[in-house]
């Protein structure tokens, strides 16, 4: 949806939401967008100033729960290996004994995760997606 400040022949100024640019043009040229005040169909785009977003850096905690999760997310990624999507087979591997022990993280699915548990492989879940996925 966009917001369009209008205004018509008459220089009555109103607002009016549409799906698109195409949309309120269609509407305009159908007849559909009349004033507000006059109810003529005479009606264009005012000149709008865009809305602008306070501009903050991703990696900018905002309130402490964020900060604290931010200071794990960087804890994990500073000691530990990221394996992706092969973290069920690396853990499994470890916790057999066919590969060294060494820490890990990475992703699994949710009925991987369950049977790494139910076989006792030590894991647990993070808070946080990886920053590999996170584009």
């Amino acid at each position: 949806m966009i917001r369009y400040a209008l205004r018509c022949d008459e220089g009555h100024d109103f607002d009016g939401w549409f799906r698109s640019s195409d949309g309120f043009e269609a509407m305009r040229d159908a007849g559909h967008v009349t004033c507000a005040e006059c109810g003529t169909t005479r009606v264009d785009r005012a000149l709008m100033a865009p809305a602008v977003a306070e501009k903050r850096p991703l990696t900018a905690p905002r309130n402490p729960a964020e900060a604290a999760l931010e200071a794990l997310r960087r804890k994990v990624e500073e000691n530990s290996d990221y394996v992706g999507l092969s973290f069920a087979e690396e853990a499994r591997a470890m916790h057999e004994g066919k590969r060294p022990a060494r820490a890990i993280h990475g992703e699994a699915r949710p009925e991987e995760a369950r049977k790494l548990i139910e076989d006792g492989v030590p894991v647990a879940p993070l808070p946080f997606r990886p920053r590999q996925k996170a584009n």
